[in-house]
């Protein structure tokens, strides 16, 4: 049997189910210039047709940005974080409507936007693994723990992703909102993670940052939702979770009943 303890709670876990952007790599590094370059066009689009933003431009997409305007942090529960590409596009979509654009040609504008920006993303590659996630997915392999990715992000993107970090290799699946009919936090995304690692949800441990993850896995049945949030000052918006961490190196996992502990 193995478990796998969080702070002073063992729970059976045969699988687990990560959330991608903020759990395993750094949301910021990755998607903070897709978003300043997605804002920079949108803003000056909506200049040229002598309109602004509807609202102020932290709340576009949920962003924090110093006085050079360069984004340096984001709001958990805001599009950004937790919105699929295509939600984003329409959302930003609406902005241009309103600056009295006709709406074809407002998506297809912003998806030629999101486009150049992913264009970008692509080309520097900036996807860096959170702090310890590496020696705990090694720590997972040595237990025999299945592992899963479950994103609101497409599919073949999160493949690009865990290639970039090389982590691509400790994941039996990979569920994108591609593959779902309805993501986040819908269950339907857990549950096909589970069938694909061939366990039951019950036997699952979801990890994640945003409260949409917990949900998914309360909703899923899995055994236990863990929120993962590095800064000790927030974590407010997990009210779902069951536990949680700051750090990867707060997580155990035992082996046979608990003789070994995997290190």
């Amino acid at each position: 049997m193995t478990v796998l303890q969080v702070n002073d709670t063992q729970v059976t876990c045969k699988g687990i189910l990560f959330d991608k952007d903020g759990t395993l790599l750094d949301f910021l590094q990755l998607w903070g210039p897709w978003a300043e370059t997605l804002l920079e066009q949108l803003g000056s689009h909506m200049n040229e047709l002598g309109a602004s933003y509807t609202i102020k431009k932290e709340h576009v997409l949920g962003t924090l940005h110093h006085q050079e305007g360069h984004i340096i942090g984001y709001d958990p529960q805001g599009p950004l974080a937790i919105a699929t590409v295509d939600e984003c596009t329409g959302w930003l979509a609406g902005q241009l409507y309103v600056a009295g654009m006709p709406w074809n040609e407002a998506i297809t504008t912003i998806r030629r936007f999101s486009s150049i920006a992913m264009r970008e993303v692509r080309q520097r590659k900036l996807a860096e693994p959170m702090p310890g996630v590496l020696n705990f997915l090694q720590r997972c392999r040595a237990a025999n723990i299945s592992l899963a990715v479950v994103t609101s992000d497409s599919t073949a993107a999160a493949e690009d992703h865990l290639e970039w970090m090389g982590i691509r290799a400790f994941f039996t699946s990979i569920v994108g909102c591609d593959r779902v009919t309805l993501g986040k936090p819908n269950e339907e995304s857990a549950l096909l993670a589970c069938r694909e690692l061939h366990i039951d949800p019950h036997e699952a441990v979801v990890i994640g940052d945003s409260n949409g993850d917990m949900q998914m896995g309360r909703h899923a049945g899995v055994s236990h939702t863990l929120g993962y949030c590095p800064q000790l000052e927030e974590g407010s918006h997990l009210v779902d979770a069951h536990a949680i961490i700051r750090h990867y190196d707060e997580l155990s996992i035992i082996t046979r009943s608990g003789e070994d502990e995997i290190t």
